[in-house]
């Protein structure tokens, strides 16, 4: 098939074997999502670089995106951005974190706020009451998308697990100021508003099939999707060790620090090391301090035998995932959910 004669391109995802096809017009990840094929993503802006993945053969072109995201010595190497990627012949790639087939649907549908609960001076935690007539079912982990005027979206992880939609979907929202919709959050948003949702969207979820001890690794508001792990954990009744590590600046960024004590009391193979690494004297923090994922190596020099989810600033996640497989960690086990805001892509 060459790009004279073809209106769309075949793509091939190894070792999975999934396909679909692809317009020179579209998106490798694009294409894919509609066609059921979930490659891994996070930003989906070429800003955080989530949705890399080798490409064995064929021939792409890439659109404008961040250079931490794919550098040029990457794409040099072969690595594809699927998320600004454009194929001009059939491709074949490589990438272990596809989903499988019969996917989540992704549903579009309005939502009530029901809960504005102000969780430190900049996180606020909201509670979505989901439509009564229509099912949203998703992985813990996995974000959703808010839908505002002139096709503006905004991205957020689900902090609590599939099994307690039933009591509000629960989001957590920090305000980055002249944010379009983190200032409408802080200011102008009250209870019972009406709010309208897509998804569920990304790759990021446990991994049920595994055996191997996790790090939980969160940095910020990036706890929020570990909440739901979390909360999936105990729901699911594993027996898995797990190790959440989670970084601020001061201890009030810890926002939920209270809620996972009460966890530990709960779930006996849950571990919490809460670390701060720019604390006043007034803090009186008492705690581990430094980089959060500096911590993780600390106590585990060796990752060889483990599976890390992170989730948090794209910088912290890098950082972790370089420093975690020079460590000894498998490539493949490391998850992750770069929360990317609008300035990150936008640079």
């Amino acid at each position: 098939m060459t790009a004279s004669s073809a209106t769309a391109f075949q793509i091939t995802i190894e070792p999975s074997g999934r396909t679909f096809t692809v317009a020179p017009t579209d998106t490798l990840l694009a294409a894919g999502i509609a066609q059921g094929v979930n490659l891994p993503y996070g930003c989906k802006d070429g800003a955080c670089g989530s949705c890399k993945c080798k490409k064995l053969s064929g021939t792409v072109s890439h659109g404008a995106h961040q250079s931490k995201a794919l550098s040029t010595e990457e794409e040099a190497q072969g690595f594809v951005l699927t998320c600004c990627a454009s194929a001009h012949s059939d491709v074949v790639l490589e990438s272990r974190q596809v989903t499988a087939e019969g996917a989540l649907p992704i549903k579009k549908m309005p939502t009530r706020v029901t809960l504005m609960e102000k969780k430190s001076p900049d996180v606020m935690r909201l509670l979505l009451q989901m439509p009564a007539n229509d099912v949203f079912t998703y992985h813990a982990g996995q974000y959703i998308e808010f839908l505002l005027r002139d096709g503006v979206r905004r991205s957020y992880s689900m902090a609590s697990a599939p099994h307690l939609i039933g009591q509000g979907l629960e989001l957590h929202i920090r305000h980055m100021p002249g944010g379009v919709f983190t200032d409408q959050v802080f200011g102008t948003m009250k209870e019972r508003d009406i709010l309208r949702i897509e998804g569920p969207f990304g790759s990021f979820y446990l991994r049920e099939d595994s055996i191997e001890p996790m790090v939980l690794l969160a940095a910020g508001t990036g706890f929020a999707p570990i909440k739901a792990l979390i909360e999936h954990l105990q729901f699911k009744g594993s027996t898995r060790p797990a190790t959440l590590y989670w970084g601020g600046r001061r201890p009030h960024d810890l926002y939920m620090d209270d809620w996972v004590k009460a966890k530990l009391a709960e779930m006996p193979n849950l571990r919490y090391v809460p670390v701060v690494s720019d604390a006043l004297p007034e803090d009186n923090w008492a705690g581990r301090t430094g980089f959060v994922h500096r911590a993780v190596l600390q106590d585990l020099p060796d990752l060889s035998g483990y599976q890390v989810y992170a989730c948090g600033a794209p910088i912290v996640v890098a950082s972790a995932q370089r420093d975690f497989v020079e460590a000894g960690l498998p490539v493949d086990e490391f998850y992750a959910d770069s929360f990317t805001s609008e300035a990150d892509k936008a640079a």
